[in-house]
């Protein structure tokens, strides 16, 4: 409606140009501002104010339905206030069309894949991955409301050299597949591959068979495989 506003005022060479419709940045000014006249300003010859003045005179009849008496402000800001009634009304609008409340599904659905939470293994949870939890189910939410075909994805941190360190490091320790882990708690495994990550970082024998551990782990050694499911299955507790 600004366009045509614009064009009206001032002809089809302007159609092309932004309207500048931005939310107001206080309340004061209104809901919405209008900031056309001073980029305009100069292709048209005219001061801002007047320019505002001439694209007011034209807009308000095309927006009266929605808008109370647009005011100018400023330099040639035009501050716009959604009328209560027109607001009222889509209210009304809303609260009848049920649990949809008049947003429509896409007409254009996809599959949309959400990548969220994605804990590691044999690390505690903390409030970053319930942050990226909640934000994540939520963008979910929001994708299937609108029509998509939403595929959830939770990447579990279970592989790579983390895991040869600590099965490494928990085999020089006596746990075996065969023990397990005993009574052992998610906290005792995060200071297990503190331990672990130091001497790895110091000790180039333990890197060396850390490393070794990880080619075993791919491979698909049975020993090594067995170290892993049992530090998966603690993590889970």
């Amino acid at each position: 409606k600004v366009t045509q506003a614009l064009c009206e005022a001032f002809g089809e060479e302007v159609k092309d140009v932004n309207p500048m419709v931005a939310i107001a940045s206080k309340p004061e000014f209104g809901d919405y501002q209008c900031n056309v006249a001073m980029s305009l300003s100069k292709k048209v010859g005219m001061k801002p104010r007047d320019v505002a003045d001439k694209l007011l005179q034209r807009l308000h009849p095309l927006l009266q339905d929605v808008f109370e008496q647009p005011e100018i402000a400023g330099p040639g800001f035009l501050n716009l206030r959604l009328r209560k009634d027109y607001i009222g009304g889509r209210i009304s609008r809303m609260t009848e069309d049920g649990e949809r409340l008049g947003i429509p599904k896409t007409g254009n659905p996809k599959r949309v894949i959400v990548d969220f939470s994605s804990p590691n293994i044999a690390k505690e949870m903390h409030v970053g991955h319930l942050r990226s939890t909640i934000i994540g189910d939520t963008l979910c939410r929001l994708e299937e409301f609108l029509g998509h075909d939403v595929l959830r994805l939770n990447h579990v941190g279970d592989w790579g050299t983390q895991f040869g360190m600590l099965i490494t490091y928990l085999r020089e320790k006596g746990f075996t597949a065969e023990k397990g882990l005993g009574d052992l708690q998610i906290g005792d495994l995060v200071n297990f591959y503190k331990q672990a990550k130091a001497r790895f970082d110091e000790d180039e024998a333990f890197q060396t068979a850390s490393r070794k551990e990880v080619v075993a782990l791919q491979a698909g050694d049975a020993t090594s495989l067995s170290g892993w499911s049992i530090l998966c299955e603690a993590s889970r507790k």
